[in-house]
């Protein structure tokens, strides 16, 4: 029997007991774009900036069953000597709506797979924030969602080995996860 695809997901909308993933919305939460030292940052001549990125997910039950806003957190900050040349933020949302993900592989699914189908959206307008602050667009590579994911759980569990009971290191983690 041939199962039957959604245009935005491709996920597959089967029988009972079959697992569906649809994405329900895409959308800006928020984007900021600060050029402090204009028009100086912008003339010619001027060193080539470094630019620190910052990614981070979120993501949020919402109050219907099984729908999650997942939010991928990108900011980026160029400098160029002492000065800043400009910072860059934008929070870029989805909305998923899941059935039957094995609860083994929700927090999974939620920290790197649906950040991963929202992120050439969130790229695009992130690159067109930058241009549009005089910039040339800063043309983010692909990010490796699932090692940021491993990264940040070693990370936590050196903290866990290292903290005594009801101490934390003070890190904010990059990924929250659901409750």
């Amino acid at each position: 029997m041939a199962e039957e695809q959604t245009p935005e997901t491709g996920a597959a909308q089967g029988p009972e007991g079959q697992i569906a993933i649809n994405i329900l919305a895409q959308y800006v939460k928020d984007l900021s774009f600060e050029n402090p030292n204009a028009p100086k940052s912008l003339q010619t001549g001027q060193p080539q900036p470094n630019i620190d990125l910052q990614v981070n997910v979120s993501v949020n039950q919402q109050s219907q069953d099984n729908v999650y806003e997942v939010v991928l957190n990108l900011t980026g900050k160029a400098t160029a000597g002492e000065e800043t040349a400009f910072i860059a933020e934008l929070a870029y949302g989805g909305l998923f709506a899941l059935q039957n993900v094995p609860q083994e592989h929700l927090q999974l699914f939620l920290i790197v797979e649906a950040p991963r189908m929202i992120f050439p959206f969130a790229r695009r307008i992130f690159a067109d924030a930058v241009r549009d602050g005089g910039f040339p667009p800063l043309m983010l590579d692909p990010i490796d969602f699932a090692q940021l994911y491993m990264a940040q759980q070693q990370k936590a569990q050196q903290a866990q080995g290292n903290a005594k009971p009801n101490e934390t290191d003070g890190d904010t983690p990059n990924i929250i996860l659901p409750n």
